[in-house]
């Protein structure tokens, strides 16, 4: 196709956008719209699975607002996890033209449109991938439950004449862009702290389905050798273990030793305590273990062949073990020769291109027990993982402890501020970003009567937002994004919250989940496209050392 054609394709899109932005303001939002099914089916707790790239066609509306280049269409086919060549540009001239015609506009958060380039250094082309079956479904809750969806905030860090440089999120995006254009060469890591909203998976396993359906899959990343509870699934554990007794950030009393990024440490309780791996042809992993006096050496083994054997100093510290994994290996085993061995995770991923995402969430936790995680650990582990996204999912913890009054808002903003600081330092490379906590009710409700807004949520949501932004982080409310006061009656009412009212189940959880990837989504292809505020200074001048140390009380 001649370049004539492309400016001819690219002055229409630009005049669809004019007539889209006339007749449909609410697209020029910065709370953009969810792009939902006309009809909407029964709420259940069984979402159907995202299918293969197959299954996320580009829609009619995306075809013809993409220039119909081969450029164009190897870049839709990467999207949709197909192979092809790294996606090119238009030129600059048929840019002008369509730059010439409309002004840039924000993309709805479940658009599958291209945006036009900036001068930002970013991909030319940037589109959402297409909607996967259950984000269709989870869109079309989305409407029953009033849950408009939102956009991330994401502060200015290197502010020029005609914009902004680096925004808080830009190393993510940037990242984005690299496995789009196919110049990555290794996982793009998010690594994924947060409480017991996402300690169960079920919200970061559709953050990172999204994620892997648009960019690629890497593997799974950080696994722990055993549950953190005697129940649960075993997704983001070993496939079977025994032997082992975890130990928890969470704790009402902290434990004897601290913790490493997992906030989660495994003691085997005799000998011969056993972890095993189902492999899927990863080629390499990691150990990682705590050096603790007395404690017998840890064995790492392949289909029976012993790869690793830890050599214990007694001194206390975390320490690494790596090996290299045989090709066509089925299984991984993590056995403890003795009682008291210590570990903290295994890491397992793919040496290619693709997203990782690593649940790190803990039940109970809050910034103030994320404290707990040991200085040295904390360095190592993260500069290991290399991650381009720190995410944390707080709030609700804390909004719940000012209610208790075993906690107080100077306090959940120093913490947070303290924890902000210790993971960026670790990860100095990384995009940050806090998700604000979701509704919540009253503790002490009686039954039969209304449902009364947690007191000091709101509070709490404004305080974390205020850190996050002063601390060079993106903020993204969850509270409002699923429909803000009254929201949580919504759940309930519709089957989605547990008997505490406290915990989402089900689709209520993979709601949450698709809400956030969203906004992420829409924040990647609109950067630029909407003005960054511009960072300033923490109203709290928290120190760089650990937390407050208040000790955590029983959560569910």
């Amino acid at each position: 196709m001649k370049v004539p054609d492309v400016s001819r394709g690219l002055r229409r899109a630009g005049l669809l956008a004019v007539l889209a932005g006339a007749l449909l303001p609410g697209c020029e939002s910065r709370t953009p719209p969810h792009r939902f099914p006309l009809t909407t089916p029964p709420a259940t707790d069984s979402v159907p699975p995202p299918e293969e790239s197959a299954a996320r066609p580009a829609s009619t509306e995306a075809t013809s607002a993409r220039p119909a280049s081969a450029e164009a269409t190897s870049s839709a086919q990467r999207l949709s996890g197909e192979a092809g060549s790294s996606a090119r540009p238009a030129s600059s001239e048929a840019t002008r033209e369509l730059a010439a015609v409309a002004a840039p506009s924000v993309v709805p958060a479940s658009a599958s449109v291209s945006a036009p380039a900036r001068s930002t250094g970013r991909s030319a082309f940037r589109a959402l991938p297409p909607t996967t079956e259950r984000a269709g479904h989870l869109h079309a809750l989305a409407t029953r439950l009033k849950a408009p969806g939102g956009a991330v905030e994401a502060p200015c860090l290197e502010p020029r004449d005609t914009g902004c440089a680096r925004s808080a999120l830009t190393p993510f995006f940037s990242a984005l862009d690299g496995l789009l254009e196919g110049t990555a060469k290794t996982p793009t890591v998010v690594a994924a702290f947060g409480n017991s909203l996402i300690a169960g998976d079920r919200i970061v396993d559709v953050v990172r389905d999204e994620l892997t359906a648009g960019f690629g899959n890497a593997g799974r990343g950080a696994l722990l050798v055993d549950r953190m509870a005697p129940y649960g699934g075993r997704s983001r554990t070993a496939a079977v273990s025994n032997g082992w007794q975890p130990r928890t950030l969470g704790e009402l009393r902290a434990p004897p030793h601290p913790f490493g990024i997992t906030g989660v440490y495994h003691v085997a309780t005799g000998n011969r305590a056993r972890g095993r791996f189902k492999l899927d042809g990863e080629p390499r992993g990691t150990l990682w273990w705590k050096d603790v006096k007395g404690a017998g050496r840890l064995v790492v083994s392949v289909d029976g062949a012993v790869l690793a054997r830890t050599e214990p100093q007694g001194d206390g510290a975390s320490r690494t073990t790596s090996f290299d994994l045989p090709a066509g290996a089925k299984w991984l085993d993590v056995t403890a020769e003795g009682k008291g061995a210590i570990v903290q995770g295994v890491v397992l991923q793919q040496d290619a291109p693709g997203i990782v995402l690593d649940m790190l969430g803990v039940p109970s936790a809050d910034a103030t027990l994320y404290g707990r995680l040991e200085e040295d650990a904390l360095k190592s582990q993260l500069q290991q993982r290399d991650p381009k996204l720190l995410l944390f999912f707080l709030g609700g913890n804390e909004s719940k402890r000012l209610e208790w009054k075993r906690t107080d808002l100077p306090t959940v903003r120093q913490d947070l501020a303290v924890l902000l600081r210790r993971a960026r330092a670790a990860a100095p490379g990384s995009a940050c970003m806090v998700v604000g906590p979701m509704d919540a009710v009253q503790d002490g409700h009686a039954k039969g009567k209304p449902l009364k807004q947690r007191p000091f949520l709101e509070a709490a949501i404004q305080a974390e937002r205020e850190v996050a932004l002063a601390e060079g982080c993106g903020f993204f409310n969850l509270y409002t994004a699923m429909g803000g006061a009254g929201s949580l009656v919504r759940f309930h009412q519709a089957g989605f919250m547990h008997d505490d009212l406290v915990h989402p189940r089900g689709q209520g959880l993979d709601l949450l989940g698709q809400l956030v990837a969203d906004a992420l989504l829409a924040g990647w292809v609109n950067e630029g496209a909407v003005s960054a505020p511009a960072l300033t200074s923490s109203r709290e001048d928290a120190p760089a050392g650990s937390g407050s140390g208040q000790t955590a009380e029983a959560v569910p």
